[in-house]
């Protein structure tokens, strides 16, 4: 059976070095929830760090494996360029403010698609956007002292994918992954999911003279797409595989369940299910406050503990949204 079409971002997974340093920044800084604290767990030796919106919806997480003394990497064709979030269209003001007194150079990158962009870097060097939408949906944000309510981030606004050719890609966008085509600005094509919402827009940047990419600290390592359930999961499997793509079994991450596979330019793509979510084994109100095992781990909760990093967790400040 075909699946439904794809109804946005799920979530983006970057690499990362200090992992102090990287907690800080999007918890204090760009004023995130931290909503989960776990272990790779493909390598449970190394933190999973789980950001976004007060609810962590699917269109507001970002994730971190935070590997000590990473080396940074280079971001290049077949990887995500840039990570963008939405806010209000006057929190712009607010967010270059608050960038400068941080210490973080902030750029103003012009208009793109008529909506203002404001371009900055976290301490990995990961490029990172600001854009202004009316789309923008303060529900469920979250904000700590410091960011007023209005001008806390609503989610992702989109993401950009670096490609040498964007025909490949686009074919599967629109014709498998069920994106239309929103428009063209130069080398720039814009698809977006038919349900509005956070995380609803990919743009395809065309490079064909670009070098590829490095992965490192600062660079993304996958993206994830957004399908509703199981049933629709395993509809995404059989037609994926059906079409020629070497596609992953479906994994469970607790949170949600995946599967894997590289689009035609290279990029790590994942589809993952919307629950069960982040409350699945911590209670709502108290997500991100202890290291959160999988059940097959537990027994080994001690030691992993101490081979982890120490981390100082943030005082969960932040109000949601009534």
């Amino acid at each position: 059976m075909k699946p439904n079409p794809i109804t946005g971002i799920h979530h983006i997974t970057a690499i990362a070095s200090d992992p102090q340093q990287n907690l800080d920044f999007y918890t204090q800084v760009l004023g995130l929830r931290l909503l989960k604290v776990t272990v790779n767990f493909d390598d449970p030796g190394s933190y999973h760090f789980y950001f976004g919106n007060s609810a962590g919806s699917p269109g507001s997480v970002l994730t971190f494996f935070p590997w000590p003394g990473a080396s940074r990497g280079t971001v290049g064709n077949g990887q995500v360029s840039a990570t963008t979030f939405a806010v209000r269209p006057g929190a712009l003001e607010f967010w270059r403010d608050r960038l400068t007194e941080q210490r973080i150079p902030a750029e103003d990158a012009g208009q793109r698609f008529g909506e203002t962009v404001l371009r900055f870097v976290d301490p990995d060097g990961m490029p990172l956007e600001l854009v202004g939408t009316d789309d923008a949906n303060p529900d469920a944000t979250y904000s700590v002292e410091g960011i007023p309510q209005q001008h806390a981030i609503c989610g992702f606004h989109s993401a950009t994918l670096l490609e040498e050719g964007y025909e490949s890609t686009a074919h599967l966008l629109q014709q498998l992954m069920g994106l239309r085509f929103v428009g063209r600005d130069e080398n720039r094509f814009r698809y977006a999911a038919s349900a509005a919402g956070a995380g609803a827009i990919v743009d395809v940047v065309c490079s064909p003279d670009g070098r590829r990419g490095r992965l490192g600290a600062g660079v993304v390592h996958h993206i994830a797409w957004r399908t509703s359930d199981a049933t629709q999961q395993k509809n995404w499997h059989d037609d994926l595989v059906a079409e020629g793509f070497n596609v992953s079994p479906i994994m469970d991450r607790i949170y949600f369940s995946s599967i894997y596979f590289r689009e035609p330019g290279g990029i790590l793509f994942e589809i993952a299910t919307d629950g069960p979510g982040f409350a699945a084994d911590e209670l709502a109100d108290h997500l991100g406050e202890r290291l959160a095992l999988p059940q097959w781990l537990e027994s080994r909760r001690t030691a992993i503990e101490q081979a982890l990093p120490s981390l100082t967790l943030p005082h969960m400040a932040g109000k949601s949204r009534p």
